[in-house]
Order: structure tokens, then C-alpha cells, then sequence
């Protein structure tokens, strides 16, 4: 880093007196071994432990790389883990202060450090993904030639974000978000730990549950959370952080809701039930609890698109690509932006026509088979196109649908034993209806029906 009098001066005041920074800060990993989480990334020989040192590398210089991953994944911590660990030259930017201005200075005085004394330098840009096409333009050069090894975090996809040219001149890192097992951990560390809470409080596991669901996979938010929470136990003389106490700090109630549990399938059940009954009011209802209760919204998407054969299919044809754009939306934002996306797909399932012929016309046909009732395809429908087919009968008196008038031959395609089985019967609700008219003429023309 290079700080100026009043940076130094923070910093100073910091060391002197700890809890003058965030718990967040204070928590802050020293090595790559202390980080939680993104252990795919932290391999040895990966770019990261290059980066603080690990490893001669021999001819092989240390690339440059684009940290992607949600809030709280650790992004700038890996960055302040290489501040120091390195023993090169550390800049940081953010992208939301600096400019092209002041992204040249950090280029001229990187080419004077290494020219007048050999040192390398780091720059971490954070926010990169708010940089404009020339501003990132004119990072190339540094980049290309090393004049700097550049670490940029964003939170938005890179390759829509980051211009071509200098994606392809550094390694994409991905971050995933932190499990619930990641956050537990933390938590305990800053609990226990001289640079925490040294054990002033206890966190009972209610309370522990509760700040897992508040911090949906953000470190940050978490540790943020436990030291309000920790701060207004002690200011009332109590030795552990009732849920009561989180409750009120973080003025966020706890859901009884166990995902792992009865009450997630209870939940759930009452969700799809509640749109299958057209009550969109108490089908948000349970959709909030799953989300308040920091359910997968993965797993909310999965519900829905089910919901949308099950109990719409052709009534309304639109439910299920609804809900399949709503489950790539969601897996492609995630909370708390997915829970837009949840609520849209829902009103409109809600409220959308039902039918569950779609269900029954399966579960028929599904029992058939399974009691052995299949039978030979009848010869006419059989593969004929490999040689000796029409030896054997195959594909002979096919009558082909797009050469007659109507579009459709009266010519037998069940096996015999299922000729006259009728598995689909269409409803009267909604975009169905044209279905069974549609049903009702071609069964009459395929001559199954009289008339």
C-alpha cells in the first residue's frame, strides 16, 4: 500500500485501539490459510499463491486475474490476504473514486518502481465492472506488459462486463458463494478470537441459525450483524445474544421454519397447493416464509416449474416457460433480486387456468406399461431405412400425414392391444378448450371415433 499522512494515521489508531474498525475488518484473514471458503481457488500452485509468493514460478511470470463472485465471497479479502503477504508493491483503486487519471499514475509510478529499484507491483481494482470501455482501456498496456499484476473484483458477469481485450489477458477466478457451514465457522472464529469478540458473549445455536438465514451467504453481512447484535447484549449486561436481542437489532424476525426439517416441506407443500387453489394471496404468503427463511430459491424455481405441468399444463400454455425463464433468472442473479423474479412466476401460475390433464394423461399411460400392457409397434410405423427393412415389412403402407389434404391419415399408431386407449382428456379451462376440439376431430379422423 502506499497511504497518505491520514490513511497512516487511521491505521495507527487501528492498531492502537482495535475495536475502532469493524468486526468485519478486525476478521480479516492474514494468510490465504485462514480464508473461508473458495478452496478450489486456493490449491497449491494456483495463481493466488503465486501472488503472495508461493512457489519460484521459474520462467513463468504471475498472471493477472479477475476475481467474479457475489457480495461477501471474499474478493477483497483475497486482495488484502496478497497486501500482506507480498513482498511486491500494493495499489488499490476503486472504480467508483478513481479514473482513467488515476489509473495512469498507479502505471507510471509501477514502471518507476521496477526500473529505479525492481520492484513489482499489484493494483487491486475493485468494482472494475463500473469502469467504462476506455477507462478499462487503457489498464491494457500495464497489463500486456506487466508492469503491474492486476486483481479486479466484480460483482457483475465478466463478460459482459469486462472489455474482450483484457479478459483474455488475465485468468477469471470464480468465487462461490459461502455455505452455511463457511459462515458457522466464521462466526465462532470472531467470537473466540483476540482480534473478535475474545468471548465477551456467547451465540446460542437459535441465535446462530437466525444470523446464518440474515447473512444469505455474505460474510460481511453476517459479521456485521453478530457485532450489533454482540454490542447491544453487553450494553444490557447479558453474557450471550438471545434471539430476542438479534431480533430487535437487526429488526428482522426469525421464521420457524427448519430447512432441512418438516416445516420445508410443509411450507412447500402449502406453496404449490395454494396455487393449485388460484389464491395468490396466500400463495406469496408462503413464498416470503421460504425466502425470509433463506430457502434456495433454486429449490422455490424447481416447485414452480412442476406446478406448471402439474396443475396448468395446456390451460395455459405460458405457465411453464414462466417458470423455466424464472428458474434461469434466478440461478443467474440469485437473492435478494431472485425474489422478483419468484413472486412474478407465482402471481402468474396462481392465477393462471388449471388443468391437470397433462398429470393424469401420463399416470394413465405410465400404469399401462407398467402392466405390460405395450405390444409390437405395428409394422407400417417401424424403422425403414436400413437395408433388408422392407424384406421384413417395415415402413410398408405408411401413409405420410403432409401428403393429404387434412394433415392426418386414417392409419392405426398404438400397438394393437392399446389402439383404442384414450389417455388424454383435455379440460374446458382456459387455452385447453381449443385442445379438445382439437383432440375430439383428429381421434374422429384417425377413425377412432364414429361420426
Amino acid at each position: 500500500m502506499e497511504p497518505d499522512l491520514f490513511t497512516a494515521a487511521a491505521e495507527e489508531r487501528q492498531e492502537k485501539d482495535p475495536s475502532a474498525s469493524p468486526l468485519a475488518v478486525r476478521m480479516r484473514p492474514r494468510t490465504l490459510d485462514e480464508v473461508v471458503g473458495q478452496q478450489h481457488l486456493l490449491k497449491p500452485g494456483s495463481p493466488l499463491r503465486r501472488l503472495v509468493g508461493e512457489g519460484s514460478g521459474g520462467p513463468a511470470g504471475v498472471s493477472s486475474v479477475i476475481l467474479w463472485g457475489p457480495p461477501g465471497t471474499g474478493k477483497t479479502t483475497l486482495a488484502y490476504v496478497v497486501s500482506k503477504a507480498t513482498n511486491k508493491r500494493f495499489v488499490e483503486l476503486s472504480a467508483i473514486t478513481a479514473g482513467v487519471k488515476e489509473v495512469r499514475a498507479v502505471i507510471d509510478g509501477a514502471r518507476r518502481a521496477a526500473g529505479g529499484f525492481g520492484t513489482e507491483t499489484v493494483l487491486f481494482l475493485d468494482e472494475i465492472h463500473r469502469f467504462s470501455k476506455a477507462q478499462q482501456d487503457s489498464l491494457l498496456p500495464a497489463v500486456e506488459n506487466r508492469w503491474v499484476t492486476l486483481i479486479a473484483a466484480t460483482t457483475e458477469n465478466p463478460y459482459f462486463s469486462v472489455i474482450s481485450p483484457l479478459l483474455s489477458r488475465s485468468l477469471l477466478l470464480t468465487l462461490e458463494p459461502l455455505t452455511d457451514d463457511d459462515i458457522r465457522g466464521l462466526l465462532r472464529r470472531a467470537l473466540a478470537d483476540e482480534r473478535g469478540l475474545k468471548d465477551a458473549v456467547a451465540l446460542p445455536e437459535d441465535t446462530e441459525e437466525h444470523l446464518l438465514r440474515i447473512a444469505g451467504g455474505d460474510a460481511r453481512r453476517a459479521l456485521t450483524a453478530l457485532e450489533a447484535a454482540a454490542g447491544a447484549a453487553l450494553d444490557q449486561g447479558e453474557d450471550e445474544i438471545s434471539l430476542a436481542t438479534l431480533e430487535q437489532t437487526v429488526d428482522r424476525a426469525a421464521v420457524k421454519y427448519d430447512r432441512d426439517g418438516d416445516q420445508h416441506y410443509d411450507v412447500a407443500s402449502a406453496l404449490i397447493k395454494s396455487i393449485r387453489g388460484s389464491d395468490v394471496d396466500a400463495a406469496l404468503h408462503y413464498l416470503a416464509r421460504m425466502i425470509e427463511a433463506g430457502e434456495d430459491p433454486r429449490f422455490i424455481a424447481r416447485r414452480l416449474m412442476i406446478s406448471a405441468s402439474e396443475d396448468i399444463g395446456l390451460a395455459d400454455p405460458n405457465a411453464l416457460p414462466i417458470a423455466v425463464a424464472a428458474a434461469q433468472a434466478v440461478a443467474m442473479i440469485g437473492f435478494p433480486e431472485a425474489a422478483l423474479t419468484l413472486s412474478h412466476a407465482t402471481i402468474a401460475l396462481a392465477l393462471a387456468p388449471k388443468s391437470n390433464s397433462a398429470t393424469t394423461a401420463i399416470g394413465a399411460a405410465l400404469e399401462d406399461v407398467r402392466k405390460g400392457l405395450a405390444g409390437a409397434v405395428p409394422p407400417h410405423l417401424r424403422d425403414g431405412h436400413y437395408k433388408g427393412a422392407a424384406k421384413l415389412g417395415h415402413a410398408q403402407g405408411y401413409v405420410y400425414p403432409h401428403d393429404l389434404p387434412e394433415g392426418i391419415a386414417r392409419q392405426q399408431y398404438a400397438p394393437d392391444a392399446l389402439k383404442d386407449r384414450e389417455y388424454y382428456t383435455p379440460g374446458r379451462h382456459g387455452a385447453e378448450a381449443r385442445y379438445a376440439d382439437a383432440v375430439e376431430w383428429t381421434r374422429k379422423h384417425l377413425g377412432r371415433r364414429r361420426g
